[in-house]
């Protein structure tokens, strides 16, 4: 039973759960859907109710019924890279291989449509809400006055892209930026806006959740630096923290409504020590997490994804086989 991981090119991250999975002798493919009518090429067969289907990825053959997991890491958009390229042949692609995929009953990590949902931040806000995780005060508008009338009861904001996105080719990221106290708000009615109130924090926290395991680490911040993290001149280290129980909790109500195998969360403390749900990143870096802390996180991926399938049993080494 083979592990499929479904990413660009350049994810130089996944390349950390590979070691692992060649390790234990789980056999594994990558395969990223840009490469299609390349590289990468499929075929799928329905015939007297049943199906058989074939992917070959950079000349390795797998059967799309010997699947045992499925890892949707980060994958270019389908057909990208073919000879002739069209969102015609894209949307063709896409139908086919995300088709046959999820006919598999196989594990994700994490499925299309979850990982697509998780995506949205105003759904991720009340999600976190209902959950019990501490949410600070937040507005999305395109009203103006609304955005006046926020500012007035929370005089320190912040604002941020409620996608995240940037358009330009490549993307760039956005980061988060604090409001100036004599702000001119007439702009919101152009975009919908994304204000939140600044939470005044001693650390930044990423809690990375694959399955039930729970690892958390923490940078201290500076009260002078930037709001974001991401853009931040600090050579501090990210350091392990615990998860307190509480927090564990939601977290894992969070999973599971969510439907998620892997996410990864943002949070910010305060002085009090409170974690401040910022977002979810349903399939963020753990790379640079994993180095600076030593946390063994792409070891946690891999084993999930190596988990014996329906009607295997394990092998000492940790491959599985068969059960006759």
């Amino acid at each position: 039973m083979t592990v499929l991981i479904v990413t660009n090119e350049e994810d130089v991250t996944a390349d950390m759960v590979v070691v692992h999975l060649n390790a234990s002798g789980v056999p594994v493919v990558r395969l990223d859907p840009a490469d299609l009518t390349g590289g990468v090429a499929l075929s799928g067969e329905f015939v007297h109710g049943s199906f058989r289907g074939h992917l070959s990825s950079a000349g390795r053959l797998v059967s799309i019924n010997g699947l045992r997991s499925i890892w949707m890491r980060r994958p270019g958009a389908a057909a990208a890279r073919a000879a002739a390229p069209s969102a015609w042949l894209t949307e063709e692609a896409g139908q086919a291989l995300y088709g046959m995929l999820r006919g598999c009953d196989v594990r994700w990590m994490n499925h299309p449509d979850a990982a697509r949902r998780a995506r949205y931040k105003p759904w991720q806000l009340r999600l976190a809400q209902r959950c019990g995780l501490p949410v600070p005060a937040t507005l999305i508008t395109t009203f103006p006055q609304a955005a006046r009338e926020f500012a007035a009861r929370y005089p320190d904001l912040v604002v941020k892209p409620v996608s995240g996105s940037h358009p330009q080719d490549p993307p760039l990221a956005v980061p988060t930026s604090r409001v100036a106290p004599d702000a001119d708000f007439s702009a919101v009615a152009f975009g919908p806006t994304l204000l939140q109130r600044r939470v005044a924090k001693r650390a930044d926290v990423r809690l990375t959740v694959v399955g039930e395991a729970l690892l958390a680490a923490a940078k201290v911040a500076d009260a002078e630096a930037e709001v974001d993290v991401r853009f931040a001149a600090s050579d501090a280290p990210w350091q392990p923290v615990e998860v307190a129980p509480r927090v564990a909790e939601t977290v894992q109500a969070y999973m599971r409504e969510a439907e998620l195998a892997y996410g990864a969360f943002d949070f910010v403390e305060d002085a009090d020590g409170t974690w401040w749900f910022l977002e979810c990143n349903q399939s963020g870096q753990f790379g640079f997490i994993e180095v600076d802390t030593g946390q063994p996180i792409s070891l946690s991926i891999a084993e999930w994804l190596a988990r014996p399938a329906s009607g295997e049993q394990p092998h000492a080494n940790g491959a599985s086989a068969k059960v006759p």
